[in-house]
């Protein structure tokens, strides 16, 4: 068998490789994209969220989720749960109803669809005999009831979808037990709701479009009542008692009718437009909560003013004298209230009103005073501006994890101290084995910390840069405040907020040091903050440095925005990470790379125009280098800049189109018969497939010329200790890499501790390398005598790395998008090199370093390098050897901004945004897996339709 075994296939080490490596994409973080239905279970105490693209989430008790996705992407129109079941029901755009169960497989408990099912019409019908408008899941749990267009409502049997055509409830039967002065002016088609009485299930209220409402008797199939308004229906709601129901209509009122034993025709008791007397929005939900005192909670979506609050989101609250209209800055999709569901209680007591908005879930405690918002504890709204970058840190100290929650409590005062209100079923996972950050930068200038760590993406705290500069925002505007005089009584709630007072203040580029508790940050105005953690308020003047990246150069002319103007004198800051010192890169341009040593006490920055060095302890810039090339004209226009050079880009295609020409002709004149390409492609000898593995045909990759714009984009900046000058003396370095292929490296002599604000920090230019293609550099790695990457600053000397081997020759490895290519130091010669545009046809978009440690032996572990190309797939290469370990599809290529806004974590996970406010997250590691494991009671009904016991059901993969 050896003979047919590949060159360099070694069986122990692809044993080794499946302990290690495995891919698997584990849980969705953030708010469902395009949310279009919602759904609750009081039994269950869990919520459905249905989204346009066909996806269905469960949420419970933080930890507690569940995922489905319709074969057919389209938008799911309304989720019910069956009562009592661990069931629900989904209703699509294009009127198929699909039944949803939560089922027990191989030890596990996932969300799996049973069954589907497309109501039809007799043959000739109209579309609209069939359009389902209303669902009704009866108490029973046997049947459906659907209202459609036409009027008439189908009965359709549980599981199996099967119509039962002699219970059908006819417009036609109707209208028979309609008095006919009613029947000539009223038609019964579309039908708008169907409520079951809760005191008697053989009784339905059925509700059309054109305010007629019937309750119909299931037994006898005949109406027993049938009420009578004046405006179009838009929604039905049954008292606790049954004793009455409340209508709401379309002109923005809504009216309370008494259910009388006789069957004289009612009238209703009230008939209220809480906001006329203008012409007022439709209130297209209402419910009619009782409580112990006696004075009901009244609460309805809409019913604005027109003219004057057309444009607003609202949901009002009224309870006596106490009345809200709580104003959401994205739609309202649907709520619903979480009240008291035992059946031997006499009120409803609402506890909680939850709000699904467009881009984002309020959650609101009608128990306490104020009715103040509950934070959630998943399902946050990660865009509450737009993300512009995303920073991760595993394994934060729990000195600092505990400083940063000490901060974020302090900004959440203004919040309820309700426990969650959805907390059905149970998270077992395990705790999880370590304390991860992900840091996300905003358009607004604000920097949000998540705790990474488990299932569910939580916010710790929130910083914001924008105190530093002068806005055009007010810092001390309160939106929430609700004058005494205002009406309606409007209160801004949520946090979703897409508008940037300036767009100049977006973050670009986040580094946290978790030892030191040093952060900076840096935007899109050139701006670089350094900040340190403070526990207390303090009021202090922000220093201020100009970096002058161009250094005079004539014939240069920025035409991109302003920088920021900054606030003079002391600013107040709250406690939480605050700047001391701000760094301004001449010309503004958007920082493209940062770097931060914090045992140093250096910060790096980089930029289209060049890089510099800034000592943050003497407050001192330490150099600048322009990395310009002449032709750069547009690295001077600015990302926020309109204008551009039409002659510029036309003599570029131009240029472009002569280049591709010309190496056309030269493949044409150097290329013989497909003999002769074959037989030389058999000549590879036996060292080269051993070193490459069966390599495919390299592809001609042409050397980029210097001409071509953003030469000087500094794309990656590195801080190292090795040797740079001779192989005896190490000392600190750093080290950029630009969009040309160009490195360059600085030897830094930083003064001892005892004379550090003495003496100040010098740089000396050491080394310059360009790489053959000009490609550009996406990383740099220095690996010690051991091969190993060099530990983070303060990290050996918090005990948590072995020190460097300074024994042993280092390396340098330079990461270009074409290819990965090591170098020996301080020499700077090739050593290997690992191609990948020339054989995959891919460049590379993202790396970093991760530690991969077996699920068999917890002794083993090993540093790789985790890749990811502009095809979407991610590769695992070995340290220092640079050999293709594995390959895993994760991102469509198509999905370009999901692989630009990648981030790995340094136990080989990864985060990407699938929409604007979602992260999927991904393992590569078989060790290291955050997944959703839970618990839900599954109920066991008898006859009586009483629960006889309850059982439960582990879910470990928690998704279908």
């Amino acid at each position: 068998m050896r003979r047919f075994l590949r060159p360099g296939h070694d069986p122990v080490r692809e044993r080794l490789k499946r302990d290690l490596f495995q891919f698997n994409k584990t849980v969705e973080h953030g708010f469902p994209h395009q949310p279009s239905a919602l759904g609750y279970s009081p039994f269950l105490r869990l919520m459905a969220i249905g989204t346009r693209s066909g996806a269905i989430k469960l949420y419970g008790a933080p930890g507690v989720e569940f995922m489905g996705l319709h074969e057919e992407n389209n938008t799911v129109m309304q989720i019910h749960f069956i009562p009592d079941q661990c069931q629900l029901v989904t209703l699509l755009d294009d009127n198929s109803l699909h039944l949803w169960s939560l089922k027990q497989h191989s030890g596990a408990s996932e969300l799996r669809e049973e069954c589907r099912f497309t109501l039809k019409g007799p043959p000739g019908s109209p579309p609209s005999a069939t359009q389902i408008t209303a669902v009704l899941p009866h108490s029973s749990r046997e049947v459906l009831y659907l209202g459609t267009e036409s009027g008439n409502i189908f009965v359709v049997e549980l599981p199996s979808f099967r119509v039962l055509e002699d219970k059908t409830i006819t417009s036609e039967a109707v209208l028979q037990r309609v008095p006919d002065d009613y029947s000539n002016r009223r038609s019964c088609d579309f039908v708008e709701a169907l409520r079951e009485h809760p005191k008697n299930p053989d009784q339905i209220l059925i509700g059309y479009s054109r305010d007629l409402i019937v309750l119909w008797d299931l037994q006898n199939n005949k109406a027993t009542h049938h009420f009578l308004g004046s405006q179009q229906l838009e929604n039905l709601y049954w008292q606790r008692d049954g004793s009455k129901f409340i209508s709401c209509h379309y002109d923005g009122s809504y009216a309370q009718w008494p259910v009388s034993s006789d069957n004289r025709q009612p009238e209703p008791l009230e008939n209220v437009v809480p906001y006329g007397p203008f012409p007022c929005k439709a209130i297209s939900k209402i419910y009619w909560q009782t409580t112990k005192n006696g004075l009901p909670y009244i609460i309805f979506q809409g019913g604005m003013p027109r003219a004057s609050y057309g444009d607003r989101h609202s949901i009002s609250v009224v309870h006596g004298s106490q009345q809200t209209a709580f104003d959401f800055t994205s739609r309202v999709i649907d709520f619903f209230i979480i009240f008291s569901s035992e059946p031997t209680a006499e009120c409803d007591d609402p506890s909680a009103m939850v709000v699904l908005a467009e881009e984002e879930l309020v959650v609101i405690d009608l128990e306490t005073a104020g009715w103040p918002a509950i934070h959630p504890p998943y399902l946050a709204s990660l865009h509450c501006s737009a993300i512009t970058c995303s920073h991760h840190v595993s394994n934060i100290p729990l000195k600092l994890w505990e400083r940063i929650i000490s901060a974020g409590s302090k900004q959440n005062i203004h919040y309820s101290n309700m426990p969650w209100p959805i907390d059905g079923g149970t998270n077992v996972a395990p705790d999880p084995p370590q304390r991860d950050l992900l840091l996300t930068g905003h358009e607004d200038g604000t920097v949000r910390f998540w705790d990474a760590s488990g299932v569910c993406l939580h916010l710790l705290y929130k910083l914001s840069t924008v105190k530093v500069f002068l806005t055009d925002a007010d810092p001390n505007e309160n939106m929430n405040t609700v004058g005494e005089d205002e009406w309606p009584p409007l209160r801004k709630v949520g946090t979703f907020d897409p508008y940037s007072d300036d767009p100049r203040l977006g973050i670009q580029k986040i580094y946290l040091c978790k030892y030191s508790g040093y952060l900076a940050v840096a935007g899109t105005a050139g701006q670089v903050l350094v900040m340190e953690l403070n526990d207390e308020d303090a009021e202090h003047v922000v220093d201020h440095a100009e970096a002058d990246l161009l250094q005079d150069q004539e014939g240069y002319r920025w035409k991109g925005h302003e920088k920021l103007k900054t606030r003079d004198g002391p600013v107040r800051f709250e406690a939480g990470f605050q700047p001391f010192v701000l760094v301004q890169c001449q010309p503004p341009a958007v920082v493209t790379s940062l770097a931060l040593h914090s045992e140093w006490k250096l910060v790096a920055f980089g930029t289209s125009h060049g890089f510099g060095l800034f000592d943050h302890q003497q407050k001192r810039l330490v150099f600048v280098k322009c990395t310009l090339h002449p032709s750069d004209q547009l690295a001077l226009e600015g990302p926020l800049s309109r204008v551009k050079s039409l002659k510029k880009s036309l003599r570029q295609s131009f240029r472009r189109i002569r280049r591709s020409r010309v190496s056309s002709r030269k493949r044409r004149g150097g290329s013989g018969n497909a003999s002769e390409v074959q037989e030389a492609n058999a000549k590879f000898d036996q060292e080269a497939l051993q070193e490459m593995e069966l390599a495919p045909v390299q592809r001609k990759i042409e050397a980029r010329s210097a001409e071509d714009s953003f030469t000087g984009f500094v794309r990656t900046l590195y801080f190292a200790d090795t040797f740079l000058r001779d192989s005896s003396r190490h000392c600190p370095s750093l080290w950029a890499g630009t969009n040309g292929g160009t490195v360059y490296a600085f030897c830094l002599r930083v003064p001892p501790a005892e004379r550090r604000m003495d003496e100040p920090v010098r740089a000396e230019q050491a080394k310059e390398i360009q790489l053959m293609h000009r490609a550009p550099v996406v990383s740099i790695l220095v690996l010690d005598g051991r091969g190993t990457p060099l530990p983070e600053p303060l990290e050996v000397a918090h005990d948590l790395s072995k020190s460097p081997d300074m024994q042993g020759s280092h390396q340098l490895l330079v990461v270009s998008e074409e290819q990965l290519k090591v170098f020996t130091l301080p020499k700077v010669s090739s050593k290997l090199k690992l191609k990948l545009t020339a054989l995959e046809g891919c460049r590379v978009r993202k790396v970093t370093v991760a530690n991969f440690g077996s699920c068999k032996t917890d002794d083993y572990s090993e540093n790789d390098l985790a890749v990811l190309t502009n095809l979407g797939d991610i590769q695992i290469i070995s340290l220092p050897f640079l050999k293709l370990q594995i390959r895993y599809p994760c991102i469509r290529k198509e999905d370009v901004s999901g692989i630009a806004s990648c981030v790995f974590t340094k136990y080989g996970q990864g985060f990407y945004l699938i929409s604007p406010s979602e992260f999927e997250r991904f393992s590569l590691s078989t060790k290291w897996l955050v997944e959703p494991r839970c618990v839900v009671d599954m109920p066991e009904v008898t006859s009586n339709n009483h629960v006889h016991h309850k059982s439960s059901v582990e879910n470990a993969a928690g998704k279908s």
